[in-house]
């Protein structure tokens, strides 16, 4: 019997020492993620972006870049320390990079402020919100002093997750290629949205096709058409991808950035 147990010992010991090495290759992730920018590229994109006006709080901010598969490639954050930003917001971003790329197609974008209305109940994506939860194995593992860097415990795991307010974009390439997604996240969600699509065009990455914002210069731009009926706890979107206002500054903002290139 002691021989079978330190028999089977040895074998889990291989087993585990076998796998250790598969994850460590796989949260190297640097061929996996060599179609999207570095740690350092969206850290400097991202900051460049929240010191803009955005219309909301001016908040520090969380970002993350997934790639086409729904790993995660980079995490930042624009304040000095971790703690200047929301600590929620860390995993919030990157579920907002997961579900901008999970539900863009190379002729059809769209951005996680176009999900709102649809997933509401009646809405024609109803129950989409709980489709994909997030894997929280990846979102809360190893040491915390390192989420935000270029180590940051979520690069290389599949994070999972579906979020239906402003703030994450999918990424095409100058060749018109999606190559993933990116989620902000930490101030209103009207100021996400914005401060993520700055983001994304200062990292080149907006190469868009058609949408269904209904403007062709900015087809996963937020949509602010709800109009809220009388008796209706809840308004309702003119074109079904419609977003709640948050300031009269951000929908302002939002209607003069970028256009697509």
């Amino acid at each position: 019997m002691l021989k079978i147990s330190l028999s089977v010992a040895r074998t889990l010991a291989i087993v585990g020492l076998a796998c250790s090495f598969a994850w460590a290759g796989d949260k190297d992730g640097k061929s996996d993620c060599k179609d999207l920018p570095s740690h350092a590229e969206l850290k400097a994109a991202l900051i460049a972006a929240r010191n803009a006006a955005n219309g909301g709080f001016n908040l520090d901010m969380w970002g993350t870049l997934v790639n086409r598969d729904g790993m995660v490639c980079a995490v930042a954050y624009t304040g000095i320390e971790r703690g200047d930003q929301w600590p929620g917001s860390r995993v919030i971003s990157a579920q907002k990079a997961n579900t901008a790329n999970a539900f863009s197609l190379p002729g059809l974008v769209l951005s996680t402020a176009n999900l709102y209305s649809a997933v509401q109940p009646g809405g024609s994506l109803f129950g989409l919100q709980a489709s994909n939860p997030v894997n929280t194995a990846v979102a809360y593992q190893g040491n915390p002093q390192n989420n935000g860097r270029a180590n940051d415990p979520m690069v290389g795991g599949t994070i999972g997750g579906v979020n239906v307010f402003g703030g994450g974009l999918a990424l095409y390439n100058s060749s018109r290629i999606l190559i993933g997604g990116l989620g902000v996240s930490g101030d209103s969600s009207c100021a996400d949205h914005n401060i993520a699509w700055r983001t994304r065009h200062g990292l080149n990455l907006d190469f868009l096709p058609g949408g269904v914002s209904g403007d062709p210069s900015r087809p996963d731009n937020i949509v602010y058409d709800i109009v809220v009926l009388p008796g209706q706890a809840q308004g309702v979107s003119a074109n079904g991808w419609g977003h709640p206002a948050c300031t009269a500054a951000a929908t302002a903002i939002a209607a003069a950035l970028p256009a697509k290139q």
